[in-house]
């Protein structure tokens, strides 16, 4: 008898209702996003919020030459690492841009890393150069002393420190002849992926310019990003939000930057006033911070004409609160993950801006991309309003994990689609709908926690034989990590020693919340810990 032909099963895909559109994606990244640059020469393109100095994008567009060729110099070659351990200034934009005319490769690291954490990235990546502040220099001394890692400051350089002005008094015209391909590396931040220890995320260009275009590229050519925008960029130019969301958009679309330097709220009200601020994008926490605020009747707010929220979902309760705030304002939501380029899905509508997403909605599906909800169990397309991972495929994902194949060929599957390992659901109008996880990682304002890399430092504690640590609901962070732990025999260790521990080795929105001791960390017979029943214990215990 003749083997039964193997049923072929239609993969239901969704994609948006906008038409694809043209995307440059032979130009290298700098190229792209200066494409227009005739047009908006003279206007403003970085604004710094601490001392009100602006750039204009001639200024940029040539200072980041004279950065490219200053690399150069400090023999930074074509495919290197640059590491940018900064909070957000206009040199970090200048470093970036000046790294993609070379050829190079930055990776972004969060400035309040502990030493060790530097140290990994920095090894990890292979970094020939750190350019960073002098008040951080302590947590790469040990990475210079130990190796042939070049320091640079861009404030003052303290002894052995070379300073930024190395970089910007190089000759724009003495840049190497590069040939850069559409799948080179520019960019290389960190992401725990859906499990695991941070891992760095090679993202090309033709992976940003694919995604940059996704957002704002249309016929004006841009969809509603302006030449006349003031986009606001509080959030930290290292992590891939405000990296690609923000800087980059605004960059393509000629629109004005303003940065600042760190969020507090009456300064974010008072700039936001003195420089008619149009496009606010932030987070759940700015949200609540904004909405809770009982200055912003102070200023005039009025500019503002979109509100972007990602990193996080938005209820409908401090949606709400925050329309009160902006009655002028649109406000949109977006979802996205590193390893997506970021963007999966936005409030991206025909109109010349967004539309106004549903309650808990995320937006649609990015345009010249394809989306998908499997089955975890059996890896089947869901039709629409059935819960299942949400999947996505296009140019704009990554290439792959740094030195970490295995974790590569798990998030990514061999025909091109990458897996989110978040649950969800697309409604009867397009609208994505996150519900669940299926990944381990804990979002602290938008920050990713990778329990894994908690649990290794707990059991390398001789008091600890086994630890395991989920995430607890909190109002102004959304999750913060805590700890379940087993104490080793005799021991006598208590919950303020184990957070000290911990919160010598990690940054701030790592460290462990709360500490509840147990006799045995559930697991399944693979050895994988039940984080389900950990969570249920966890519910019993905060009510």
């Amino acid at each position: 008898m003749a083997p039964q032909a193997e049923l072929q099963v239609e993969e239901i895909i969704y994609r948006s209702k906008l038409p694809d559109i043209y995307i440059p994606k032979h130009l290298p990244l700098h190229s792209y996003c200066f494409e227009n640059l005739s047009s908006v020469a003279s206007g403003p393109c970085l604004i710094n919020g601490t001392t009100g100095r602006v750039y204009t994008y001639a200024e940029v567009e040539i200072t980041a030459r004279r950065v490219a060729s200053g690399l150069n110099k400090l023999r930074i070659q074509q495919g290197q690492v640059i590491m940018l351990l900064l909070p957000n200034t206009p040199e970090f934009v200048l470093l970036f841009l000046g790294a993609s005319f070379l050829g190079a490769i930055a990776t972004t690291a969060n400035p309040f890393f502990t030493p060790a954490e530097v140290s990994k990235q920095a090894k990890a990546s292979n970094a020939r150069l750190i350019i960073t502040q002098a008040i951080y220099v302590d947590k790469v001394k040990e990475i210079a002393q130990n190796s042939d890692v070049k320091v640079m400051c861009i404030d003052s350089a303290p002894e052995g420190c070379l300073h930024f002005s190395e970089l910007t008094q190089a000759d724009e015209n003495d840049i190497p002849q590069v040939k850069i391909t559409p799948d080179d590396i520019v960019a290389l931040p960190l992401s725990s992926g859906t499990t695991g220890l941070p891992k760095g995320v090679m993202l090309t260009h033709k992976g940003l310019i694919t995604s940059v275009a996704q957002q704002v590229d249309g016929e004006n050519p841009n969809l509603y990003f302006y030449t006349e925008d003031v986009i606001l960029c509080t959030l930290p130019m290292f992590h891939v939000y405000a990296l690609n969301s923000i800087m980059l958009c605004g960059l393509r679309a000629g629109a004005a930057i303003l940065i600042m330097h760190k969020f507090e709220i009456g300064l974010l009200l008072e700039l936001m006033q003195k420089y008619k601020v149009t496009i606010v994008p932030i987070v759940p926490p700015i949200v609540l911070a904004i909405a809770k605020s009982s200055e912003t009747s102070k200023y005039d707010l009025s500019s503002v004409r979109i509100l972007k929220s990602g990193a996080g979902p938005l209820g409908k309760e401090l949606q709400d609160a925050v329309r009160d705030k902006f009655p002028c304002a649109k406000l949109g939501q977006g979802y996205g993950m590193t390893e997506a380029g970021p963007v999966l899905a936005m409030c991206l509508g025909f109109a010349k801006e967004p539309f106004e997403t549903k309650s808990a909605a995320c937006g649609t599906v990015v345009r010249n991309a394809e989306m998908k909800i499997v089955d975890p169990d059996t890896a089947s397309s869901l039709p629409r309003n059935q819960g299942g991972e949400i999947c996505i495929r296009g140019d704009q994902i990554m290439k792959v994990y740094l030195n970490y194949p295995g974790a590569t060929a798990r998030t990514i599957d061999k025909d091109c689609w990458l897996h989110t390992g978040d649950i969800g659901y697309i409604d009867n109008d397009d609208q994505l709908f996150i519900v669940d996880r299926l990944k381990e990682l804990i979002k602290y304002k938008g920050f990713q926690v990778a329990p894994a890399e908690l649990e290794a430092m707990l059991v390398a504690h001789s008091d600890i034989t086994d630890a395991a640590v989920v995430g607890m609901n909190d109002v102004a962070a959304g999750k913060v990590p805590v700890a379940f732990v087993v104490k080793s025999d005799k021991s006598e260790i208590c919950e303020d020693e184990i957070k000290l521990y911990i919160s010598k080795q990690v940054v701030f929105y790592k460290r462990i919340s709360r500490v509840f001791f147990i006799e045995a960390i559930p697991k399944a017979p693979s050895e994988k810990i039940l984080r389900k029943e950990l969570r249920a214990k966890l519910a019993n215990k905060t009510h």
